[in-house]
């Protein structure tokens, strides 16, 4: 098979076929078909050649790389769009805090709370004749007022009435003995409104504390949470809570003056180990709580001292401890 002749496409190959043909009875020779030089590819074809070969094999992770771009995209929009953020001073601190303070609900008292604490085991202690009323020896009726009411002296009145607290939950009440004295007989008033007659079951005179029980208990009875005077310092607050002059249950708050003191008046007893405070305390406050900031019976209020005579406050009160007032407890035959 005869080869078929490949012709130069370079310009001195035709040149020679010019000069041939310029020679007499030169036939041209038959033309073959032109042959065009290759392209070479273009920067985009040889980006596609590389990029669809990767694309393909990694297209899991292009596309979490292309939302994890989207979404920092976004992100940095947001960021861009926000306000710029308050610069606070330190005055528009201070004013937000004093605002605050301001605004919020007034905590409670140390003295409203110890009050709510023991308040439940506080009872009244009235004494009463359960003659009176009644015709006098010599036949004489006994006077009474406009409204029908038995006319009394004041002084006979308030020493009649005194305050107690329940110590356990047989109803064992601490009081005063000149309370529980005071008359023939005791009737005691509870918290819920509860009344029963009352004896008495102890005593220390020496002291002035007597221990009464009564004939009837309420279904509530809440009895109080005894403390230790002897972590009393001079200082520390206080409460006294009881009916003075019969009105209450009340509540006066003070501080502890001092302790183990000595109080003697003439013609009575010397009690000695006692607690002096000065939280206000009247006749009718006698045998009642004194609390400590925790609610807890650190002693039994028993007397008040005024210079003058006169049977009210001047300053000076004072109670028998707690751990005394449980030894007049343990020495009930009961």
């Amino acid at each position: 098979m005869k080869r078929r002749p490949l012709y130069s496409g370079s310009t001195k190959a035709r040149t020679q076929e010019a000069r041939r043909l310029t020679e007499p009875g030169a036939a041209p020779r038959s033309q073959p078909a032109y042959i065009p030089e290759p392209e070479e590819p273009t920067l985009r074809q040889r980006a596609g050649a590389i990029w669809t070969p990767f694309a393909a094999r990694h297209r899991t992770k292009l596309a979490i790389a292309a939302s994890v771009a989207i979404t920092l995209s976004l992100v940095g929009l947001y960021q861009a769009l926000m306000p710029a953020a308050q610069r606070l001073t330190q005055t528009d601190i201070n004013a937000a805090v004093n605002f605050a303070i301001d605004e919020r609900p007034r905590p409670p008292s140390v003295a409203s709370m110890a009050y709510a604490a023991v308040i439940p085991s506080v009872v009244k202690v009235n004494g009463y004749d359960p003659k009176a009323g009644e015709p006098a020896a010599d036949g004489t009726p006994p006077v009474e007022t406009p409204a029908g009411e038995i006319e009394e002296d004041f002084h006979e009145k308030y020493t009649a009435v005194g305050t107690g607290v329940v110590i356990d939950d047989m109803g064992t009440i601490l009081t005063n003995l000149h309370v529980a004295r005071a008359a023939p007989k005791l009737r005691v008033e509870f918290f819920d409104g509860t009344e029963a007659d009352a004896y008495i079951v102890g005593a220390r005179p020496e002291l002035d504390l007597a221990i009464i029980r009564p004939t009837t208990l309420p279904d509530d009875l809440q009895p109080a949470t005894l403390g230790a005077s002897a972590s009393l310092r001079p200082g520390d607050e206080v409460v006294a809570i009881g009916f003075p002059f019969g009105i209450g249950p009340s509540a006066s708050a003070g501080v502890v003056s001092g302790l183990l003191r000595v109080f003697e008046q003439e013609g009575q007893t010397t009690m000695r180990n006692m607690i002096q405070f000065d939280a206000a305390a009247n006749p009718g406050n006698s045998g009642g709580p004194l609390v400590n900031a925790d609610g807890e019976v650190v002693g039994i209020v028993t007397a008040i001292l005024n210079p003058s005579g006169i049977r009210t406050f001047a300053g000076i009160g004072f109670a028998a401890t707690i751990e005394d007032a449980g030894g007049a407890v343990e020495e009930s035959p009961l």
